[in-house]
């Protein structure tokens, strides 16, 4: 038997809840597999069989437990036979396709065959008779018009005409069914479920962000033109030479990292009465999993390439949504940027995120009216947010970082010389 203990998140958290087993007491399990999700008030992660064998669960879901307790236990002895090779839909050949859609055609030819029996030659022609085939009738029925050597068309042909009061009946029996079905009783039952812990530490943090910080939110408008030309022009190069999309986060990163190095004020961040100011740039990525909002960092982003970026965007954010990424890889931001533009939001005054000091909100992008040289052109516009601790950072500093941002989104050549102006820099201005 091999005891499965509760994996310590970090070195501050001592305990945790087992929020689900993705097992149940009894099955037989292999090596590696996830057998539990676990939540820690920074992360969700997952408990794994360190052995194949038969599981016995010590603990219930929805328990907090300490870290180190026994969750459940693995008995080795019992054999686990090898999990069946997955076949891939694509290499499946198509003739077993075929097979079945031959199987179908025969029992709609039997269908039709048999209906053709059950039918003597028809009496009359043209839509009449079309309409008539429609008639359903029960197999007693057809039996007995065989047996008369009666038709469909002579029975429709032998009913009594319709009458206003058949019509009449018809339409009441309709109505009441509308009425039966819209006086159906409401569902006005609620549903309750224990809040985790990862939620309730995230409403204490919003909650203290709101209370203890002097936030303030400034905004700005980028002309995302230059951004979406590159992406469509290179676009099939950069995923060819380095295996991913070139996005617009990687932008966004790049230029803030570069706009924090010129006013280090917003990468600074307040402990108790001293000002730190970190000389390196990390900055977290708020990403949406079904967990709730996870923020992993991306370390030295202003001395790393889009392409680098955008292949540590991907692993980080993978690893968010499936609920194996570690505590370290979400600790030690320097600045935050969060997109809500990926829900449609057009402006918001994102939260800050502790103890960072400042945060820049992304926002959809919409072709809006715009005055280019005296004339009014339509151009993609996002409209950005950065809202950050006004006991640290000044007026001064907040508008310039979201103007030094706007002006190297506008021209990403800017990127090249550190965020300056490309000329300036040939000038040696």
């Amino acid at each position: 038997m091999i005891d499965i203990k509760i994996p310590s998140p970090g070195e501050s958290i001592t305990e945790v809840e087992l929020a689900t087993w993705l097992v149940s007491d009894g099955d037989l399990v292999h090596k590696d597999q996830d057998l539990a999700e676990i939540e820690s008030d920074k992360a969700t992660l997952m408990l794994n069989a360190t052995e194949s064998g038969k599981i016995s669960i010590e603990v219930e879901a929805g328990t907090t437990v300490s870290v180190g307790e026994v969750a459940c236990r693995i008995d080795t002895s019992v054999e686990v036979p090898d999990e069946p090779e997955q076949v891939d839909e694509d290499e499946v050949d198509d003739s077993a396709g075929d097979e079945v859609e031959t199987e179908k055609e025969k029992a709609e030819a039997s269908e039709k065959k048999e209906d053709t029996s059950q039918k003597q030659p028809e009496k009359q022609s043209g839509d009449k008779t079309q309409q008539n085939d429609k008639v359903r009738s029960t197999p007693l029925a057809r039996e007995k018009m065989k047996a008369a050597g009666l038709s469909v068309d002579d029975i429709v042909a032998g009913l009594k005409k319709l009458s206003v009061s058949d019509v009449d009946a018809v339409i009441e029996g309709m109505s009441a069914t509308r009425d039966n079905s819209s006086s159906q009783e409401i569902d006005r039952s609620e549903h309750r479920e224990k809040m985790s812990q990862l939620r309730r530490k995230l409403s204490q943090r919003l909650v203290s962000v709101k209370n203890e910080t002097a936030m303030l939110t400034t905004f700005n408008e980028v002309d995302m033109s230059a951004v979406m030309k590159t992406r469509k022009q290179y676009q099939s190069q950069f995923v060819d030479k380095h295996g991913v999309k070139l996005g617009f986060m990687s932008f966004f990163m790049k230029a803030s990292a570069l706009a924090l190095k010129m006013r280090p004020k917003v990468n600074s961040m307040i402990d108790k009465e001293e000002i730190v100011t970190p000389q390196y740039v990390d900055i977290s990525v708020a990403v949406q999993t079904p967990k709730g909002l996870m923020v992993p960092v991306i370390r030295n982003v202003d001395k790393l390439s889009l392409a680098d970026i955008e292949i540590e965007l991907k692993k980080l954010a993978e690893k968010a949504r499936s609920g194996k990424i570690s505590l370290e890889e979400m600790s030690g931001g320097t600045f935050t940027i969060t997109n809500g533009g990926v829900f449609g939001s057009m402006l918001s005054t994102p939260l800050i995120n502790p103890p960072q000091s400042a945060i820049l909100g992304m926002h959809n992008i919409v072709e809006r009216p715009v005055a280019v040289d005296g004339n009014v052109e339509v151009r993609p516009v996002m409209y950005i947010a950065l809202s950050y601790d006004h006991r640290l950072i000044d007026g001064k500093d907040s508008v310039g970082f979201l103007m030094d941002v706007k002006k190297m989104l506008e021209k990403p050549e800017a990127f090249l010389s550190g965020g300056n102006d490309p000329l300036k820099a040939v000038l040696e201005l």
